[in-house]
């Protein structure tokens, strides 16, 4: 299996020069890409070009006089995945990713869980993935010493500015939920936190796409308000007895206890029994077009955005909490369907225990990092189709 990854693409492919619509740039294109990866202002000796960010202005002089054409959309999906910036060799990006991974870490406290999460575009044309990451990002009371720990996969359809602002947004909104709520004495109640920070998520989503103006983005060739826009969205907090899990979409998360994957998330599927009946209650139908769809449109039954599929497409997630087993538990997998399309959940614990059992000591800051990498390859290697982003968080003791 190592083989059949690591030939995903070769040294020698990572480095031909751009051409486009060669079969070099589609391979290009698949290389494994850490999450938040910026290259440098030189991204090669015959390319002098900048990466440019959402809220940037980018000058001709810094592009060489072609702005227009490296950058035809002013929507963060166009300055994630123009092909300027996938020129560096694999190796390079897998160990800088590895280094960015090293430096979230830092900073957390000693209960902290290492984790290491690797993405990559794979054959979708643009990026609509985001993955967000924080140890110690809040805690339960000021008089708490142990830390909540975050993680969370964004799949986004449409376009990527609804993944990303749940990238930059989801956290503060849960921190803001744990720290505000009326009676902090009392134990969390996860559900109703959870229900409340996705609702407020989904609010500042709506408001957010009528208010700001993103000129050239693809999107808006479909709706002025972008209202055919959304993301999943799967959140795990890890705290020191207990892993709280809320998913919304079909992104998920896998617990490997004791050699077995535990499902902590069921993917809501428009043909789910369940789902099937509430969108049907609700006045809407599922049509079968390359699989079950809402209305004939979307292939999942709840999302983050999409308000033209409103009320049958829901914000609300589901939420479970599972008390951790120090002694049984491996990782945690959080992953967008990219993912789970062709791995089972089985594998995918696999294939993580064999990364987690086989580094040494002294390489162990690495060994979660590795698995997410060997991850995403595997999906690559089995030919899906999707964007894959693969978060594992390392749940063992230290």
């Amino acid at each position: 299996m190592a083989e059949i990854c690591c030939g995903v693409v070769s040294d020698g492919e990572a480095s031909v020069s751009y051409e486009p619509r060669s079969r070099a740039a589609r391979r290009r294109r698949m290389e494994i890409r850490k999450c938040r990866f910026v290259p440098g202002d030189e991204i090669g000796s015959s390319k002098n070009q900048k990466r440019r960010k959402c809220d940037e202005q980018v000058n001709d002089e810094e592009l060489g006089g072609n702005s227009e054409a490296l950058f035809p959309r002013n929507c963060r999906n166009a300055a994630l995945n123009t092909e300027s910036d996938v020129v560096l060799d694999q190796n390079d990006a897998v160990e800088m990713g590895r280094r960015e991974a090293m430096k979230l870490e830092q900073g957390a406290g000693s209960d902290a869980p290492r984790f290491g999460f690797a993405s990559s575009c794979g054959r979708r044309r643009d990026m609509e993935d985001a993955v967000d990451s924080k140890p110690a990002f809040s805690r339960e009371s000021s008089e708490s010493d142990s830390d909540m720990h975050f993680f969370g996969v964004f799949d986004g359809h449409g376009c990527s500015h609804v993944a990303m602002r749940c990238r930059e947004r989801m956290r503060a909104i849960l921190k803001d939920e744990i720290e505000n709520r009326f009676d902090r004495a009392s134990p969390i109640e996860w559900r109703s936190l959870m229900e409340r920070s996705f609702a407020r998520m989904d609010k500042e989503v709506s408001d957010w796409n009528k208010t700001v103006l993103r000129n050239d983005c693809r999107c808006e060739l479909q709706t002025p308000e972008c209202d055919a826009v959304g993301s999943t969205a799967v959140v795990a907090v890890v705290t020191r007895d207990k892993i709280i899990v809320a998913n919304c979409g079909d992104s998920r998360a896998v617990l490997c206890r004791g050699g077995k994957a535990i499902a902590l998330s069921s993917d809501h599927k428009p043909d789910r029994p369940d789902e099937l009946h509430r969108i049907e209650a609700a006045g809407g139908r599922v049509i079968y077009w390359d699989g079950p769809r809402v209305l004939g449109v979307l292939a999942m039954s709840r999302a983050i955005g999409d308000n033209y599929l409103k009320p049958y497409v829901i914000c609300e997630p589901e939420v479970t909490v599972t008390d951790r087993a120090p002694d049984e538990d491996c990782c945690l997998i959080l992953a967008s369907d990219g993912l789970w399309d062709v791995v089972s959940n089985e594998t995918a614990c696999g294939v993580a225990r064999m990364c987690l059992n086989g580094k040494v000591l002294k390489k162990a800051e690495r060994a979660a990092g590795d698995a997410s990498l060997l991850l995403t390859k595997l999906a690559l290697a089995r030919h899906s189709t999707d964007n894959v982003s693969v978060v594992v968080v390392d749940l063992r003791k230290r």
